[in-house]
């Protein structure tokens, strides 16, 4: 004998797919907002003896804000699954999927920023540094990238539910 289908759609389910979309857009920017300023600081402070190299040296200030548009992509699929009566295992997929493009959205921001900085510096001094900065970064970026093709794999699997909660 199976459980009651109120046991698979409580009313609190919706909850656990709005966290996770929060999750992935507040994450990743605030993984964005740290790669952005503190590679902000680190050209600043390069441009006072480089200014030619500004322009140059924006690239870890894109990267970051690339960051943010992983967690805009996953939050806009969660919220379009967003259901008043949905599974419980809709919204812990959910919960995931957010958690997973958020968590390393924001580990990538602070690796790009932290990157960033001592990179744009280095290259002030050294601009032979500048391809090996950009490698780094591309590989801190890729961290992103892992938890966003993970949070649209959870997410696609949220939909795939087999208890029909009377929508």
């Amino acid at each position: 004998m199976s459980a009651p289908i109120h046991d698979y759609c409580p009313v609190y389910s919706p909850i656990f797919g709005s966290l996770g979309c929060a999750a992935a857009t507040i994450f990743c920017c605030f993984g964005a907002a740290y790669g952005t300023a503190k590679s902000g600081v680190g050209i600043s402070a390069m441009g006072i003896l480089r200014p030619d190299l500004v322009v140059r040296s924006i690239v870890p200030v894109v990267m970051a804000g690339i960051i943010g548009i992983y967690g805009l992509v996953v939050s806009v699929l969660i919220t379009d699954g967003l259901k008043q009566q949905m599974a419980l295992y809709t919204g812990f997929i959910q919960l995931g999927a957010g958690l997973a493009v958020g968590l390393s959205g924001m580990a990538a921001g602070f690796a790009i920023g932290i990157v960033g900085d001592a990179g744009v510096r280095a290259t002030a001094q050294q601009p032979r540094l500048f391809v090996g900065m950009i490698l780094i970064l591309i590989f801190a970026e890729v961290l992103a990238l892992y938890g966003l093709i993970v949070g649209l794999i959870l997410n696609t699997k949220a939909t795939g539910s087999d208890v029909s909660c009377g929508n």
